[in-house]
This record gives structure tokens, C-alpha cells and sequence, in this order.
């Protein structure tokens, strides 16, 4: 594949490094998916952040002791 060109990771048309968007073919597609970060419709894998943070204190009192 030719690294300078590639597919919107939304719609899937061309693209090519440089365009003003790059790596989404429009602004359109580009707002898409920020809102879709923003909705947390895409997320990254790993414990809920609440039982991490009980992890975590449960360490500190277990260390202070």
C-alpha cells in the first residue's frame, strides 16, 4: 500500500497526505469521529477507573501499615 495514500477510518474513501483532513477524507468525517470520542463510543480496554482507584487505596493502607 502507498503510504501516502490511505482510507477514511469512517467512510472508507481515498485519502492522500496532504489533504487538509488527512487521515478523513472531509471535515464532515472528522467531527464524526471526534464526536464519537467524545460520546465514548470508542473506548480504550482496561479496569473501570473507580476499581482502579479503589486498587490503588487499598495499596496505600496496606503500605502505611
Amino acid at each position: 500500500m502507498d503510504p501516502m495514500r490511505a482510507k477514511c477510518p469512517i467512510c472508507e474513501r481515498p485519502t492522500r497526505l496532504g489533504q487538509d483532513y488527512f487521515p478523513f477524507c472531509s471535515e464532515r468525517c472528522q467531527t464524526l469521529d471526534l464526536a464519537n470520542w467524545s460520546t465514548e463510543a470508542y473506548r480504550i480496554p482496561g479496569k473501570p477507573l473507580r476499581q482502579g482507584l479503589a486498587e490503588l487505596e487499598d495499596q496505600d493502607d496496606e503500605a502505611q501499615q
